[in-house]
């Protein structure tokens, strides 16, 4: 984790999350979706759909469009950045990118 990042909440191990897929997890009344990419590689940002309001980003499709890595809201398909948050159809639509790490096999998130 960067330097200024708030104190680290531990949210499920690694395991408890299956490859390419996200869960949903909440850090001090903040909606927050986790993925795991692959065995290890983790992002987190945040869960609610800036388009609708709805908690729903974790549910989404994970994958690659071009170099960037993505995942799809299940609702309007709108495509999310999951290193910048930035939305691909609609830059102006971005989420926040939280810091998320391992600790052993723990995944733990600190809110920016």
């Amino acid at each position: 984790m960067t330097s200024g990042a708030t104190e680290a909440t531990q949210i499920c191990e690694l395991d408890d999350i299956v490859p390419d897929t996200g869960v949903a997890a909440r850090i001090g009344g903040r909606h927050v979706a986790v993925f795991r990419i692959g065995a290890d590689r983790l992002h987190a940002i945040d869960n609610v759909d800036p388009k609708t309001g709805a908690s729903v980003l974790a549910r989404g499709l994970v994958g690659n469009l071009g170099e960037r890595l993505v995942v799809a809201s299940p609702l309007y398909k709108h495509h999310f950045d999951l290193a910048t948050g930035e939305c691909l159809e609609h830059p102006e639509l971005k989420v926040a990118v939280h810091h998320v790490r391992l600790a052993g096999r723990c995944v733990q998130v600190a809110l920016t």
